[in-house]
C-alpha cells in the first residue's frame, strides 16, 4: 500500500511548401556542419548548426520582460518544428555513427545486457508472480509459478503487442486469489496507459478496456467482483489544460464496459488534487491516498468496503507524508514525518482517531525510516543510513528484534512479503552488485539467495568508497565514487559525476550495466547525494525546494571541485550527467560553471522554469520548484533557469541533450529550447548536440534495443570528447 504515486503555440510556416524549403535549407545546414567537422577535426572547429529562428516573443512577469525567441518549438507538430529537429538528429547521427569506439561499444553492452533479470517474487492466493528478461527482450514477460521450484508458466508477454517492443506494460495488479490480472499498457513510452483485465489460467482478455489512466491504482475488492482505480477525464469533456486535473475514483465491475463504471469520489474545488485507492489486506477497508502534485505532505480518507457513503477523512493533506503499513483490526500502522523528519511509525486505531490516541511505534533515529513493510505480524524496516540500507525488524510493539546484515554497502531495492507471511523476499544492489533477490524465513530466521544473476563483468576488479565533502555552505554531502581498484590519484582520469536532487528522491546505491563500460575503460563513475532528497530526511529535501533550489546546484558544484582537488581528474576530463530534474541540475551547473566540466550529458531536462507549468503534469512539480505566476518565486525561478540564462559568447562544455518526442511528462520544448539558445550563444569549438528519440517517452518502458541504442551513444560522445579508446579486455 505504498504511496508511490505522481508526486513524480505558434509560429507556424504555412503548407507543404513551407516545409520543404525550410526543410532543405536547414538540412543543408546540417550537412556543412558535420562535413566539417569531419574534415577539420571535430572538437577543433566551431560547428555551423541548423538556423533556430529567433521570433520577437516577449513576456512580462510582474514588471521584467523576458524573451522567448524559441517559443514556436513549443509546437512539436509544426513544419518548422520538425524541419529543425530532422536537421539536428542528422548532424547528432553523422557526429555520433564517426567515432570508431561507436559500434564496438554497441557490441559490448549488448553482451553485457545479455544476461536472465528477474524481478521479486510476489505471492497472491497459493501462487507466485514474477517478471523475468530473457536479456536482449525488449520487455520483461510476467509469469506465474505455484511453488518455487515449479516450472513457470507465461502470464503475458507485452513483446508480442508490438514489433518494435514500444509498448510496455506500465501497471500490474493481481487480485487477492490470483486468478485475475489488471495491467496497464503504455505506448512509445507515454505516461498515458489503458487497463485491461487477464483471466491468468486461460491467458484470455475481458471484453472491456479502461482508459483515461495515468499513473493510476488499482485496487481489487476481495470478493474478485472487480476493482476500484482512479483516472482523468475523458478527452473532449474539458479544456485541454485541464486533461490532468479533476482526477476522480470509479468502481469497475469485470465484465462491464468503461461507461457502466460508478464514480467513487471526486472533489471538483480541488481539481488539481489526486486520488489513489488501496484496499486494506483484510479487505475490510478501501483507502484513498490524497495528493497536490509532487507535494509528499499527502491525506488519507477511508471508508469499510461494503458500506456505501461518506468517507472518513483519517488524515488530512498537505500536513506531512503518511504511508499505510497495514492493519490489524481496527488498528492502522502509519509510517510518516510528522514532527519526525527522520520518520516514525505510529499506530492509529480508526475507532478512536483522535491523536491523543495515536501511539508511538518506532521513533524517529538518526538514520532515515526510508520505507516500512509488514510481515509475518512483525515490521521490516529499511533504513537509510548515509544514504545506503540498513534493514531491521521490530514488533509491532515497537521492540527492536534484531537486524538482517545485507551482503555490502547497497539498497534494498524492493520487499515482497504480506502481514501472515513467514517468508519475505527482497532484492539487493548496489553499484558492483548486479540486483539478487533474496529469501528470508521468519521461522528460522534464515536467509539465503533466491537468485542471483549472472554477468559477464568481475565485480572484484573494482572499489566503491563513500566520501564526505562540503558544500558552499558547509553542509557536509556524501558521495560514493566508483572505480577500478589501484586507481593512481594523478588527476587526469576521465570521471563521470551523476546527481538528481529533488522530489525527495535519495541517489542510493544502483547497479547500471550501461556503467559497466564505462568502469572498465578506466572511468571513475560517482554519485553525489545532494540536497534535495531525502538521503538525511524530509529536512534535506526541503533545503533543496523553492528558494533554496540554489543549494542543490551548490552541493553539486562542490562534488566536482572535490573531484578535481582530490586529484581523481581535472576539468577537461570531468562530466556530468543527469536525467529529468538531474537534467536540470547539470543544465543550471554548466550555464553556472562552465570551465569547470569537460562535458555535460543532459538527459530529458527540465529548462524552462518560467513556463515549464503550463505543460501536461508540470504543474505538479510546484511544490519542489515553484511557480513564475508568483512575483517572489519568479525572482528565484528567472535567476537559475537554464533556458533564460544561456549568455552569448561563452564557451559551454561539449554538450548532448537527449529527449523524446513522445516524452509527455518532461516535453522535449525544454531540450530544444536549451539546445537552440546554446548553439547559437556558445563562442567556443566543442559539440552542442541534441539527440530526440522517436517513439519513445521519459524512459519508462523503453524497450531493451533502444536502452542499448542510446547508452551507446551516449558513450561514445564521451569517448570521442575524453578521447578514450575501448580496451582489449572490454572487448
Amino acid at each position: 500500500m505504498s504511496f508511490a504515486r505522481l508526486r513524480k503555440t505558434i509560429c507556424r510556416p504555412s503548407g507543404r511548401l513551407a516545409l520543404t524549403i525550410l526543410g532543405v535549407t536547414v538540412a543543408l545546414a546540417a550537412w556543412l556542419a558535420v562535413s566539417s567537422a569531419q574534415s577539420q577535426g571535430t572538437t577543433a572547429t566551431k560547428f555551423t548548426y541548423p538556423t533556430a529562428r529567433q521570433s520577437d516573443v516577449v513576456d512580462d512577469y510582474h514588471g521584467t520582460k523576458v524573451p522567448d525567441p524559441y517559443r514556436w518549438m513549443e509546437d512539436p507538430g509544426s513544419p518548422e518544428t520538425t524541419a529543425w529537429v530532422e536537421a539536428e538528429n542528422k548532424i547528432t547521427r553523422e557526429f555520433i555513427e564517426s567515432i570508431p569506439a561507436r559500434a564496438v561499444i554497441e557490441e559490448r553492452l549488448t553482451k553485457l545486457w545479455n544476461y536472465p533479470r528477474y524481478s521479486l517474487p510476489y505471492k497472491r492466493g497459493d501462487r507466485y508472480f514474477f517478471s523475468k528478461n530473457d536479456g536482449l527482450q525488449n520487455q520483461s514477460v510476467l509469469y506465474t509459478q505455484k511453488t518455487l521450484e515449479s516450472d513457470p508458466g507465461v502470464v503475458l508477454d507485452p513483446n508480442k503487442l508490438s514489433e518494435d517492443g514500444t509498448i510496455a506494460v506500465s501497471n500490474a495488479a493481481y487480485s487477492e486469489d490470483g486468478k485475475l490480472l489488471a495491467y496497464g499498457l503504455s505506448a512509445s513510452g507515454s505516461d498515458w496507459q489503458e487497463i485491461k483485465i487477464r483471466h491468468v489460467d486461460t491467458g484470455k482478455d475481458f471484453d472491456e478496456a479502461i482508459k483515461w489512466c495515468k499513473f493510476s491504482s488499482v485496487a481489487w475488492k476481495h470478493d474478485h467482483s472487480g476493482f476500484y482505480y482512479d483516472r482523468f477525464p475523458e478527452a473532449g469533456t474539458v479544456p485541454e489544460e485541464d486533461q490532468n486535473a479533476y482526477n476522480r475514483v470509479y468502481w469497475h465491475t469485470l465484465g462491464t464496459p468503461q461507461s457502466s463504471d460508478i464514480l467513487v469520489y471526486e472533489d471538483p474545488q480541488h481539481k488539481e488534487w489526486g486520488f489513489g485507492p488501496f484496499v486494506t489486506d483484510d479487505g475490510k477497508y478501501l483507502g484513498l491516498y490524497v495528493s497536490h502534485g509532487t507535494d509528499p505532505r499527502n491525506g488519507i480518507y477511508y471508508r469499510e468496503v461494503e458500506k456505501e457513503g461518506q468517507f472518513v477523512k483519517l488524515l488530512e493533506l498537505g500536513e506531512a507524508k503518511y504511508d499505510v503499513i497495514d492493519n490489524i483490526g481496527p488498528v492502522w500502522y502509519v509510517h510518516t514525518d510528522l514532527d519526525a523528519p527522520r520518520g516514525r511509525v505510529i499506530a492509529i486505531d480508526v475507532d478512536n482517531p483522535d491523536r491523543a490516541n495515536w501511539r508511538d511505534v518506532i521513533h524517529e533515529s538518526r538514520d532515515v525510516l526510508h520505507y516500512v513493510r509488514m510481515v509475518n505480524n512483525e515490521l521490516v524496516a529499511a533504513y537509510l543510513q548515509d544514504a545506503h540500507h540498513v534493514l531491521k525488524i521490530f514488533h509491532t510493539t515497537g521492540e527492536f528484534s534484531r537486524e538482517i546484515a545485507l551482503p555490502t554497502i547497497g539498497s534494498v531495492s524492493g520487499l515482497s512479503g504480506q502481514r501472515k507471511d513467514t517468508e519475505m523476499f527482497f532484492g539487493f544492489t548496489s553499484f558492483l552488485y548486479p540486483s539478487a533477490s533474496f529469501r528470508y524465513d521468519f521461522k528460522t530466521n534464515e536467509m539465503s539467495v533466491f537468485r542471483r544473476p549472472e554477468i559477464d563483468f568481475d565485480g572484484s576488479k573494482y572499489e566503491t568508497e563513500q566520501v564526505f565533502y562540503q558544500s558552499k555552505d558547509g553542509t557536509r554531502v556524501p558521495m560514493f565514487i566508483t572505480h577500478k581498484k589501484g586507481l593512481t590519484p594523478d588527476g587526469n582520469n576521465p570521471t563521470l559525476l551523476f546527481g538528481y536532487g529533488g522530489f525527495n528522491a535519495a541517489m542510493i546505491p544502483y547497479f547500471s550495466v550501461a556503467n559497466l563500460v564505462w568502469l572498465e575503460n578506466g572511468g571513475v563513475y560517482a554519485v553525489a547525494n545532494i540536497r534535495g532528497g531525502d538521503e538525511y530526511g524530509e529536512e534535506w529535501h526541503q533545503a533543496g525546494t523553492l528558494g533554496r533550489k540554489q543549494n542543490v546546484f551548490d552541493d553539486f558544484i562542490a562534488a566536482g571541485e572535490w573531484l578535481i582537488a582530490n586529484k581523481y581528474t581535472n576539468s577537461s576530463r570531468l562530466a556530468i550527467e543527469g536525467g529529468s530534474n538531474g537534467g536540470l541540475l547539470v543544465a543550471a551547473c554548466m550555464i553556472q560553471h562552465p570551465g569547470l566540466f569537460g562535458a555535460v550529458i543532459a538527459e530529458v531536462p527540465v529548462t524552462d522554469m518560467l513556463r515549464y507549468h503550463k505543460f501536461t503534469v508540470g504543474r505538479y512539480w510546484v511544490s519542489d520548484y515553484g511557480s513564475s505566476d508568483d512575483p517572489e518565486q519568479f525572482k528565484f525561478l528567472y535567476a537559475y533557469s537554464p533556458a533564460h540564462n544561456v549568455k552569448k559568447g561563452v564557451k559551454y562544455p561539449a554538450t548532448l541533450i537527449t529527449t523524446a518526442d513522445t516524452d509527455d511528462r518532461v516535453v522535449p520544448m525544454h531540450a530544444k529550447k536549451f539546445a537552440a539558445a546554446l548553439q547559437a550563444a556558445d563562442a567556443g569549438d566543442n559539440p552542442i548536440l541534441i539527440r530526440i528519440e522517436t517513439k519513445a517517452g521519459h524512459g519508462s518502458g523503453k524497450p531493451t534495443s533502444k536502452r542499448i541504442e542510446e547508452a551507446s551513444d551516449i558513450w561514445a560522445f564521451l569517448f570521442k570528447i575524453f578521447d578514450m579508446n575501448m580496451t582489449a579486455a572490454a572487448r
